[in-house]
């Protein structure tokens, strides 16, 4: 009796530190989600708060004057006429309309800085696409400078960032405020514009469209190998060392650092092939390389999960080893092998390592118009812009971050949707 007894308690205190020890197991697995979770709004925050500010801009209205004489042009359709224009005449005199009395040179110098240095040229595409305003007037909204941006909106927000403004500047801001004269607005430039040394001209659309192109190469060239590949090894390799080897060797470059890439694809196709720099063809080709074993380890994972009595079903049926694999296996495998490539596709959107190799971190003011066009990608120019000097690309860095997250974001959501809308269970 006494021994069940003894027994039966050393049962119970070993379930109680079994219980005990699942307990703590769970918790500690939960704070873990939570650490992870709050890291996770900690950085969105962050980004956030740094970010949101350059999706606005501070505009002042002047009343434009365009003077044929002022601008030193009289024939809109002359090249030369339009390339020896002082087009930045036209927001001085608005300016010097505007506040009246100012006359020493230090102070006007002054007066135009509340202006963009490249207001001058946004009213001569306004001009050139309604070529009647020559020798009229119409009050106009025109971008300023980066310090006034970033001081009016500090200004709004009751913390006045002024290290880089004089008093003067800070007196006609309050006095262009209190006549509505100044506002925050959408700051369309930011998409529609490429690169620029000027903060408050600079914009992601350059970068976009070299991304696009360089994910389109990436694709094109990545997905059909990487798919055929995968059949090759899981359908028709033999199983030998030869083939284990190369296994080993897929599974091994997906965990090699991006920038290895980066220096293969320099040594091969920029200093072998003499490809050129900085363009959407060697940033694909060497996104491709980077991407191939991601894509051949999800499309044989893909592979792997067909049944294999879908293959000796088809088999028994009379078709071919090859007709088994192209009509059946394939066509079940491929919303894995696309889940995958979208994947892979992310991963390819978020580097800049193997890119700053070959080039893609030069500075491109142009829009790219094609595949051979010099070009850069988004998270290249996050990088440029994180180490500018100016205040005001903290707030396109980290938008510039923003709109990546958001692509990044939906890519993973798409490649969850389309594993879900298109997998089947067996």
């Amino acid at each position: 009796m006494n021994n069940s007894m003894t027994n039966l308690e050393k049962i119970r205190k070993s379930l109680s530190r079994r219980n005990r020890a699942e307990g703590l197991f769970r918790w500690a697995g939960r704070v873990a989600i939570f650490l992870g979770l709050m890291a996770v709004v900690v950085l969105f925050v962050d980004i956030i708060g740094k970010g949101h500010g350059a999706f606005r801009i501070a505009y002042i209205e002047l009343d434009i004057d365009y003077d044929p004489e002022k601008i030193g042009i009289e024939n809109l359709s002359d090249p030369q006429q339009l390339a020896g224009a002082d087009w930045q005449a036209l927001p001085k005199a608005a300016l010097n309309k505007q506040f009246p009395g100012i006359t020493s040179r230090g102070d006007k110098r002054s007066l135009y800085g509340l202006i963009s240095n490249g207001a001058g040229y946004d009213l001569k595409d306004r001009l050139m696409a309604n070529p009647l305003l020559l020798g009229d007037q119409e009050r106009v909204w025109i971008l300023t400078d980066d310090d006034i941006d970033t001081y009016y909106k500090s200004w709004l927000a009751g913390e006045p960032y002024a290290a880089r403004l004089s008093d003067k500047q800070v007196e006609w801001i309050a006095e262009l405020h209190e006549h509505g004269k100044i506002r925050l607005q959408f700051n369309a430039n930011f998409f529609t514009r490429g690169d620029s040394r000027e903060p408050e001209q600079a914009g992601i659309r350059g970068a976009l469209v070299g991304s696009l192109f360089t994910l389109a190469l990436t694709l094109i060239f990545s997905f059909p190998v990487g798919v055929a590949a995968a059949i090759y090894l899981e359908e028709f390799a033999p199983k030998n060392g030869w083939t284990d080897f190369i296994e080993v060797n897929i599974n091994n470059l997906a965990a090699v650092p991006s920038i290895i890439f980066g220096l293969l694809g320099l040594a091969i196709f920029i200093n072998f092939f003499h490809v050129p720099r900085s363009v959407p063809i060697v940033g694909g080709l060497v996104l491709t390389l980077m991407t191939l074993p991601t894509i051949i380890i999800s499309s044989r994972a893909a592979i792997k999960s067909v049944p294999p009595s879908i293959r000796e079903a088809a088999l028994g049926m009379g078709a071919s080893k090859y007709q088994m694999v192209l009509h059946h296996v394939l066509p079940l495998a491929m919303p894995g092998m696309l889940t995958g490539a979208i994947i892979g596709m992310a991963q390819a959107l978020g580097e800049s390592a193997p890119l700053l190799m070959i080039g893609m971190v030069a500075f491109i003011v142009d829009i790219p118009g094609g595949f051979s066009d010099p070009a850069t990608v988004l998270p290249v120019q996050i990088f440029l812009w994180a180490d500018s000097p100016e205040r005001a690309f903290i707030e396109k860095t980290s938008a510039a971050i923003m709109v990546l997250l958001s692509f990044l974001i939906v890519m993973n959501a798409s490649a969850v949707w389309l594993r879900k809308r298109l997998e089947r269970r067996w």
